[in-house]
């Protein structure tokens, strides 16, 4: 008799487990752990650097940077003056909840209040993998069009929080803002949008002070 196991299936749970102990550990002590994940070229890092420059001054932020091979973005951030690590993922297209650990590990924690980690760039992956996260968030980019939840839904079903950049050029942009935000709460009915600006630092107090809220109610305060 033909013996069949569902591999997918037992990947996610395995992961799943690990997850969600990391999380627990986390919690225990007091570190928010951000899972920021986009497509590429959506302004993921120059959003990070936007979000360094707002909160370096009240927490203490550590940048774990996964990419398949560079460390450009991580000495991006590291000039910005975050605490900063590069991961690389030996061309997987996103990170587990024990890669994770590993990236957390390497970056040292003990005088990190957040640690925000720059998951590889990609809608698909890496909303199917827990890496044991406090909360998640991701970056849709005016020029990705409006019609990324319609054909991305879980990456919009998993996130807490919905960054619109590069909303400078909407006016160039054939991008309904309204349409888009209906779809994604369709998808997610609790899911917080927030519009900014990368270039321009608009809506990024906005943005900084979600993530203010965030740190301090996973820390009990």
């Amino acid at each position: 008799m033909l013996r069949t196991i569902e591999i997918k299936q037992s990947v996610f749970a395995d992961n799943n487990r690990e997850a969600d102990s990391l999380r627990a550990e986390l919690k225990g002590k007091g570190l928010f752990l951000l899972n920021l994940m986009s497509s590429p070229g959506s302004g993921k890092t120059t959003t990070l650097v936007r979000t360094i420059e707002a909160l370096r001054d009240e927490l203490r932020i550590g940048i774990m940077e996964a990419d398949i091979d560079s460390d450009v973005d991580a000495h991006t951030v590291q000039n910005a003056g975050a605490k900063a690590v590069q991961l690389h993922t030996g061309g997987m297209c996103h990170l587990t909840a024990d890669m994770t650990r590993q990236g957390l590990e390497a970056l040292g924690t003990e005088d990190v209040d957040i640690a925000i980690l720059e998951n590889v760039g990609n809608l698909v992956c890496p909303a199917e993998f827990d890496t044991g996260a406090s909360k998640s968030a991701m970056i849709l980019s005016v020029p990705e069009g409006d019609d990324k939840p319609l054909k991305y839904p879980l990456m919009f079903t998993v996130c807490d929080c919905l960054i619109v950049n590069k909303i400078d050029v909407l006016p160039y942009f054939d991008f309904d803002f309204d349409a888009m935000c209906e779809r994604a709460k369709k998808l997610n009915p609790n899911i917080e949008i927030i519009p900014i600006s990368a270039k321009t630092g608009e809506g990024v107090e906005k943005w900084a002070d979600w993530l203010r809220a965030q740190v301090k109610a996973w820390k009990g305060e």
